[in-house]
Parts: structure tokens; sequence; C-alpha cells
């Protein structure tokens, strides 16, 4: 059986804060975290620094008495059987060092039951809904579009490994506007393809796959007859047409959504009138200029917001309402929008939507995930020439493939501008971060393909592993559950491709430094399951990330 440290270590100091005066505090008020160095020990607490003002005393003195009772009550309180040590440092840290047979054993947990003993059931089946893409059906999707579409598919697998009943979805606007320039386009450019002089506006959309559908439109002449083209509905068809092509794309980028939400159904269903009419009865919605408002600052927003403009339409706020409803009438506890930079405002009027319908606004997360910049070799590469407008995924997919841009589109953090250098991406060099760690897996896959039977991996005496790059590239191994558990945290699956950097790093200088097959067959057998548990967990992280795992490079 798997024993939790972080639960071991909160519940032995749970009872010993309420011996120091602090029973006030929960479990939920004890946070654990990595410590940035190794040499500050396994697990860290700030708990005396955040007590030292409410006891009057001095952070290292009430660290220092909580360190003297955890010694006290250790062979109660279970950490005698996985804390080897425990120190006061710094200002007031206490540290937490884990000893060799709890990772002994933990190590063992892991060659007997593979990756699905480095699960948590942090999340407990908790619903949660991660909706992120929604671009407009009006055009291929660019690198933005590709590097939500990478965050949002980690931040549901890391969810998943964690205990969360997560989804996915893609909220389309398929009606509107854009919708109807994105047709007009293509009837613009189908009637030069007949030979019709036309005049093309500016503002409607560009490049060659606009002409693509438009020959699609003049092949459809062959099966059908003119009048039948001019009955076409020319916005529907080229939405449709794109649509297919984006859900291929995303295919090809490892990304499978459970929804598929349509703005038009969610329009010709009657819920954005339903939702309109409760908060107007809750008197959420007033008229003033014409128009009718909703009363959004009453929940923390910093204007009202126009759901109904005067000409009787409605405006993008009435349908993202209705459609939020509708998420948390499907019971989703917790909603999670990943955004682009242009939508910061849409924030604070989301949260307002979700307060107004009765829930909790702290249930809806809003991630603004910055833009991507594309370039070769430090030098920005120029937009699409083919497309007209951007670089695609398509084409980044092309020159790199899935598993370098999936890495890559998470390298920095959501909130930070992201620059993509395909050179690096495309480097069979430890340069790139993609290949080092897909080249340890391999080459793990390769010694272990190449012992005989007489090592007994799973049944190894882990009490060999002794050398100090045997023990931390142990630690690195047990980590992945803090990693994961930061991300959800932060909603930013980032730190996963750092992990993983770091994971393939200590497996590295422990084989550079440490011979696997020695002439001692107990210590093979050690060593070979040491490598075995780094293999099964850099496969995890691998599933996660949705990357392939090579057994040979």
């Amino acid at each position: 059986m798997k024993k939790d440290v972080q639960e071991i270590l909160i519940h032995a100091l749970l009872p010993l804060l309420k011996e120091i005066g602090a029973e006030e505090l929960s479990a939920s008020d004890i946070q654990l975290d990595l410590p940035a160095d190794v040499q500050f020990g396994d697990l860290s607490t700030n708990i005396a620094m955040r007590l030292a003002s409410r006891l009057k005393k001095p952070p290292f003195q009430i660290a220092t008495k909580l360190v003297e009772l955890l010694r006290a009550h250790s062979s109660k309180n279970g950490l005698d059987e996985c804390i080897e040590n425990i120190k006061v440092e710094g200002a007031g840290f206490i540290n937490f060092y884990l000893s060799k047979v709890y990772l002994h054993n933990f190590l063992q947990g892991i060659l007997t039951e593979g990756s699905e003993y480095l699960r948590v059931n942090l999340g407990k089946g908790e619903h949660v809904l991660v909706e992120f893409v929604s671009a407009n059906p009006t055009g291929p999707l660019s690198v933005a579009h590709a590097r939500q579409a990478a965050v949002g598919d980690v931040l549901a697998n890391i969810f998943n490994f964690l205990g969360y009943n997560a989804k996915r979805e893609y909220y389309l606007n398929d009606e509107g506007n854009q919708i109807n320039i994105l047709g007009n386009s293509v009837f613009l450019r189908y009637q030069e393809l007949i030979g019709k002089a036309v005049e093309f506006p500016e503002d409607h959309y560009q490049g060659e796959y606009i002409y693509d559908i438009a020959q699609k439109v003049r092949d459809l002449e062959h099966k059908t007859s003119a009048e039948e083209i001019k009955k076409l509905n020319f916005p529907e068809y080229a939405a449709d047409h794109i649509l297919a092509i984006i859900k291929e794309e995303l295919i090809d980028f490892g990304v499978k959504f459970d929804y598929w939400t349509s703005q038009k159904a969610l329009h010709t269903s009657g819920k954005i009138e339903k939702v309109l009419s409760l908060l107007k009865k809750n008197d959420f919605i007033y008229e003033q200029d014409g128009a009718e408002w909703f009363a959004s600052t009453r929940f923390g927003d910093d204007k009202d917001r126009v759901v109904i403009k005067s000409d009787g339409s409605y405006t993008y706020l009435a349908p993202d309402i209705a459609y939020h409803q509708d998420k948390l009438h499907r019971k989703f506890k917790r909603l999670i929008n990943l955004l682009g930079p242009d939508h910061h405002g849409y924030i604070n009027r989301l949260k307002a939507a979700v307060a107004a319908l009765g829930e909790d606004p702290q249930c809806l997360s809003v991630v603004i995930v910055q833009l991507a910049s594309i370039s070769r070799e430090g030098k920005p590469v120029q937009m699409s020439t083919r497309r007209g407008q951007y670089i695609t995924l398509r084409e980044v997919l092309d020159e790199v493939g899935m598993d370098a841009a999936r890495f890559f589109f998470l390298m920095r953090r959501t909130s930070s501008h992201l620059d993509f250098d395909l050179a690096i991406a495309k480097k069979q060099t430890s340069e790139n971060p993609v290949y080092y760690v897909q080249y340890a897996y391999a080459r793990i896959a390769s010694i272990l393909r190449n012992v005989s039977g007489e090592y007994k991996v799973a049944l190894a005496d882990l009490n060999l592993l002794k050398e100090k790059e045997e023990l931390l590239l142990m630690k690195k191994i047990w980590q992945l559950r803090f990693v994961l558990e930061a991300c959800v945290k932060t909603i930013d699956p980032y730190l996963i491709t750092v992990y993983l950097q770091e994971l393939a790093e200590s497996f590295h200088k422990f084989y550079d430094l440490h011979r696997v097959l020695t002439d001692n067959p107990e210590l093979t057998s050690s060593r070979l399951s040491l490598i075995k548990a780094t293999q099964i967990t850099l496969g995890a992280g691998f599933e996660i990330l949705g990357v392939s795992r090579p057994d040979k490079m």
C-alpha cells in the first residue's frame, strides 16, 4: 500500500498546532512544497512563518518547538516510516528528508503496479470542464490556437491523472457577422472562378483556403445545377468545410474533444431567452438608452454590460451567459476557460454572470494563454504565404511533427509569450528538449532489451541503491505527484515539461557515472530496477503530454 507522505506529515502536524496555541487551523492551512534546492530536504513547510504574528513569537522558535514535538511523537504519527530527518533551516522553514527505506518502497510500488502507482486520487471524481481553442470556423488554426490546444489537452490529462473527471469542450461560434463575411468571401471568389469581375472588400477573408472552398463550390456544378448553386447557403457551407479542416488538424495534433457546443444551436434552443428572462426576474437586467444591460458591477465587474442592443440583437455576452448556465446544468463543479490575450476583459463579466446565476464565481477559472511566435535559428519566420494571414498549426506539424509541437508549445508559462524555434525542434541533439527526454526513455529501453532473464528486476534488493546519483534519481521520480499538483493549483501544465527534462537529466547523470551492468549480479538487478522505474515515470509523463514513447532512436 502506497504511503502518502504529504498526508502523513499534515496529520502529524495538525494536533501539534493545537498544542502550541494554533487550534483554529485546519489541514488545508498546512502547505508542503518541494524546496528549490535539494540540500534543503525533500519537502518543506513555512507554517512557522505564517504563525509568527498570530503567536507573537519568532518563526525559528515556533519551528523548533514543532520539530521537537514531531520527533517526540514520530513512532505514533508514522513519520519514522518515511522521514529520516527533520531540520529547522533558514528563517524558520521546517524541512523534511525522506528515508532510504521509503524511497525503496516507493520504487518497488512502481515496479509492481506500473504507472498506476504514480496516480493520486486528489480530485475524487470531481467533474471538470476545460473549454479551449473555440476558434471561429473562419480559417485554419493558427499557432496561437495550437498553443491553446496543447495547454488545454494536457491540463485535462493532468486533472484526470490526479483523479478528477475532466472533459474537453470546443465552443463553436458558428453564426454572426464573421460567418456571413466568410460566406461572402467564398461567394466572391467563386464568382471570380466562373469568370465574373468582382470587387473584393479588404475586410473579407484572404488566403488560398478561400479559393479552395470556392473551387469545391464550382465542382458542385458537375453534380447539380446552376440554380441549385444559387440556393447554396455560402456561410454555412464555408463554415462546415473549415470546421472539418479544424477537426482534422486537432486529431493530427492529438487533441480529441468530448463535446462540440454550437452557438447557433444554443440560439435556436431558446436557452438565451430563458437565461435573460431569469436575470430580469432577479433584477439583474435593466433598460437604458433603448438597450438592455446586465448589472455586472453588482458582482465585481468594472462596468455594466449590454446584453441586448437597441436594435434588438444580442451582444456576445448574452449567449456566453446561456452557455455557462448550460455548463453548470451539466453538473460540472469546476469550469476552466482558456482564452487569448485579447480577452482579459471577459474575466470579470463571465465571473459576474456565474455569480448572478447563483453559483460561486470561484468555480470558474479563466486562463489567458499568451501568444506564440515562430522562429528558425533565432530569426522570425514570415507569415504564411499559402494562407495569406498567419502561420498555421498544419505548417508547424508538417515541419516538426506532433511530439515536438506539443512539447514546445508547453515550454513556457501560459502567462508568458512563447518563442517556438523550428530549427531546435528538429535537432537530434540534447539541445532539443524533446529529443533529450525521449532519448532517456529509448536509452533505458535499449539497456533492458539487451539484459538476460537472470536479472530479477521486480525482486531486486533495492537497499543496494546508496549512491548519491541513485538517491537523487529516486527522489526525482517521487516528485512527479507534487509537480502535477502544482500544475492543477496554477492551472498551467508547463511544469511537467520542466520536470521531464530534470528527470532525464538525473538519469543521464546517473548513467554517465555508474555502470548499470556490473560484475555484481545483485547490484545490476537493483540498478536495472531503478532505470525501469525511471522509464515507467517518463512514460507516464509522455502519456500526460500526449507524446510518443520511442523504444529506439
